[in-house]
């Protein structure tokens, strides 16, 4: 990155940064906020599941490690399970549960009908916000 005098008159501001891939940073460059990115699995489990039983989700949020390259378990953070029943318009949070050592989440649930669940992450101050692809699970009435 190179300090380019950003004005037509010549003068040179501190909030100012150009990069050799043509990004430019304006402002309080102090305060820059970055994020880390997030991932987020889930897995309902039994599939097929019959109607009134108990259906396990689990799942693991991870999140970008800088110091290692890769993405690492992010625990003790608060994720909302939600559920789209085979036809309907919206998810509904079903429940939130806290990310355990690893990352990883479990929970149960009862089997009503057919639908999709998923994961979602709200995000940090130092973490973006995830959302997990959808599992289907078909409920049989037997």
């Amino acid at each position: 990155m190179s300090a380019e005098p950003p004005h037509s008159d010549g003068s040179v501001s501190d909030d100012y940064l150009h990069s050799d891939n043509d990004v430019t940073m304006w402002g309080n460059l102090t305060s820059v906020m970055m994020q880390r990115a997030a991932r987020l699995t889930v897995d309902a489990t039994p599939e097929p599941a019959v109607a009134g039983r108990t259906l396990t989700v689990k799942g693991k949020l991870t999140r970008a490690d800088r110091e290692n390259l890769r993405y690492s378990g992010y625990q003790g953070q608060k994720v909302v399970l939600q559920f789209r029943a085979d036809g309907a318009g919206a998810y509904k949070a079903v429940k939130t549960i806290t990310s355990g050592a690893g990352g990883a989440l479990s929970t149960t649930t009862k089997a009503t009908k057919s639908g999709s669940c998923r994961f979602v992450f709200a995000g940090t101050a130092t973490t973006g916000t995830a959302q997990a692809a959808a599992d289907h699970v078909k409920v049989t009435r037997h």
